[in-house]
């Protein structure tokens, strides 16, 4: 009986197909050149994430719209989330009293847990958001930690890729997140059977063309796990929550020249308000240190980057228990100063050519052996211009041999506020020295410096 019931799921359309609303673009796809993604139409597209993982377990659904607004008002278009999610996620009950498998087996998932997950995929379309979908939290695979239990192998793993596959195959606002937090094989256990198993169903039920990563543990890659696999559509890491200052601009250029080439970002980056190894004493990671992690990455060469907060992914509220030391309720953490600074961030680089920036430290002479104070740098495929993440406010030493301009117009943006100053144009020298402007004590900068001949608009405007 079991069987004829979940064959039935799978032969059912997806489930509420979208008829009228508008999506634009079309769907997403990598570039030609492998680093970056791009719409359909071949609008560029800048991952800006948010880690909702609790999202369709803890909210109702005018929460969940709250929610998406807000997100929406912030410059975010990919909202992490976690179908069988990691606090007790298939044991405890969604806000509707549904679980989200009968008989807590993969093989007859419960409809009417599954229909939350529906509307939410569809008012994120209404606004233009991209689901990253986890079909499962990694503890239902590779326990090791959290409230698991192990229910999936290579069989049910297939089964069940294909069912969920299926039912949002007529979204274009889906992106799969294999992995959830966990690697796929260890010393004494080896995992990647049952996760190529469930790519292959949600490849075969969702269509060709489907985006599909892997968000491994803290301080590790899907490279180290998956690198040449071909369902994987891009690398992920997480830098973590253990230190500050990781050098995640030296994994993304680790992982952009893997081949085959493929896009690469940080799903999980230090959290704004998340404990410093999740040890309250050690202070706690705040939006300095946010943006620290993810302009350095970007700037890199990432496709994007992900943010988080403590109380956030957890949806945090009076009602249920913290979480490694939340300091308020996700309500009060909707308008966190991170949450708007990684806003700024998508759009200074959606203010230039996002598909032709190009890594290259060579522009910074010099750097001090300290993370705290490593500088990033990127230009145009064209030499037109470069930009330059300062951490710490000092002078720079740079080569500009790159640029064929004469003249050159500078800016200095501040990325905790969002805007650059006046530019001051001056004769392009091949070695130049810059500081950010006279009397400003301000931690962090961006240098914008760009042909003075070229039209370009005011950086993130």
């Amino acid at each position: 009986m079991k069987k004829i019931f979940f064959l039935l799921l799978i032969l059912l359309p997806a489930a509420n197909i979208v008829h009228a609303q508008k999506w634009q673009h079309g769907r997403l796809q990598v570039t030609r050149d492998g680093h970056y993604l791009q719409y359909h139409d071949g609008t560029p597209f800048f991952w800006l994430g948010d880690t909702g993982w609790e999202l369709f377990h803890r909210l109702k659904k005018d929460e969940i719209i709250r929610y998406l607004d807000n997100r929406k008002e912030k410059g975010f278009n990919v909202i992490q989330a976690v179908a069988l999610a990691e606090l007790d996620g298939v044991l405890k009950a969604n806000q509707y009293g549904q679980v989200p498998l009968i008989n807590n087996d993969p093989s007859t998932p419960n409809d009417n847990y599954f229909e939350l997950i529906d509307f939410t995929v569809q008012e994120a379309m209404k606004r233009q958001l991209f689901i990253g979908l986890l079909p499962t939290w990694g503890d239902k695979v590779l326990k090791l930690w959290g409230a698991g239990p192990v229910l999936f192998n290579e069989t049910n793993a297939y089964a069940y890729g294909k069912w969920i596959g299926n039912r949002y195959k007529e979204y274009p606002n889906i992106i799969w997140i294999l992995g959830g937090d966990r690697p796929a094989f260890t010393d004494t256990a080896d995992k990647r059977s049952v996760w190529r198993a469930m790519a292959k169903g949600i490849e075969e039920g969702a269509g060709k063309g489907a985006i599909i990563t892997y968000h491994p543990a803290g301080e590790s890659s899907s490279a180290a796990f998956w690198p040449d696999e071909k369902w994987l559509t891009l690398h992920m890491f997480q830098s973590g929550h253990a230190r500050k200052n990781i050098p995640s601009w030296e994994w993304v250029k680790r992982e952009r020249g893997i081949v085959p080439v493929k896009p690469v970002l940080d799903g999980e980056p230090d959290y704004e308000d998340h404990p410093i190894n999740w040890n309250k004493e050690n202070g706690y990671f705040r939006d300095y240190d946010v943006r620290n992690q993810c302009y350095r990455s970007v700037f890199a060469g990432a496709c994007g980057v992900t943010y988080g907060n403590q109380a956030m992914w957890q949806f945090y509220s009076k009602d249920v228990a913290p979480i490694a030391f939340p300091e308020r309720t996700w309500q009060e953490t909707l308008d966190r100063p991170g949450a708007f600074q990684v806003g700024y961030l998508k759009k200074l680089i959606e203010s230039r050519s996002p598909l032709t920036r190009v890594p290259d430290q060579g522009i910074v002479r010099r750097q001090k052996d300290d993370p705290a104070a490593y500088a990033v740098a990127f230009r145009d495929v064209s030499g037109d211009y470069c930009m330059v993440y300062l951490p710490v406010s000092e002078q720079l030493e740079l080569n500009l041999s790159f640029m064929t301009a004469t003249d050159i117009r500078i800016w200095w943006f501040d990325p905790s506020l969002g805007h650059a100053g006046e530019p001051m144009t001056v004769k392009k020298e091949n070695f130049m020295v810059m500081g950010p402007p006279a009397g400003e004590k301000k931690k962090d900068w961006v240098l914008i410096i760009e042909n003075a001949a070229k039209k370009f608009t005011e950086p993130g405007k």
